[in-house]
């Protein structure tokens, strides 16, 4: 299976898939973490909308984060300058082209967020202590043609520990990984697809 994991630095789902055989990308304005040779450094619209390579075709899967700084409810008391600003309405427009991608299967995870009011509700919020993590953070996911993750560990202590990260200057990058076990739980449950 092609699979493009957008707006994706860590290469955690990216390398989740590329572990169960598949021909996985990450793409992101920023250099990846992982291995360079599976990951477009540029615009996510760009890699989603075309085949990036001379064999053609497109993405089977695409599994996008698109960046939550103007979308989230955690950051509710800034809407007013945002939507002002326009800063709210390109997040949403950016979100509405990762939807509309030519893929065949495609996730759009975000938390809590605008999404939900201005595109539509997700179809499935999910823990990551439902995935093996110890840990609250809700993650919505909007799925196109994908049935709803099962969980495969629940876990007990429900700390929010990424809600009580301190100020930083990586703290974004921190709060924006996901889990190991939610990327396996894709990679087995979507790849098998």
């Amino acid at each position: 299976m092609r699979v493009l994991v957008a707006c994706e630095y860590s290469a955690t789902v990216r390398d989740a898939f590329r572990a169960r055989g598949h021909d996985a990308w990450s793409c992101d304005l920023l250099p990846t973490e992982g291995d360079p040779q599976w990951h477009f450094q540029g615009d996510a619209i760009a890699n989603a909308y075309t085949a990036p390579w001379e064999r053609g075709g497109l993405w089977d899967l695409i599994i996008a984060h698109p960046p939550c700084t103007d979308l989230a409810v955690s950051g509710a008391r800034h809407f007013l300058a945002k939507i002002a600003d326009g800063r709210q309405q390109r997040a949403l427009d950016f979100v509405q082209k990762l939807m509309d991608a030519p893929a065949e299967r495609i996730a759009i995870e975000n938390p809590i967020s605008v999404i939900s009011s201005k595109i539509r509700k997700p179809d499935q919020i999910i823990q990551p202590w439902q995935f093996g993590h110890g840990e609250t953070k809700a993650t919505c996911l909007w799925l196109k043609n994908l049935p709803k993750l099962v969980p495969t560990n629940i876990v007990e202590g429900r700390s929010d520990r990424i809600h009580k990260m301190p100020p930083g200057p990586n703290r974004w990058k921190e709060r924006s990984r996901t889990y190991q076990g939610i990327a396996n739980a894709m990679a087995e449950q979507w790849g098998a697809l």
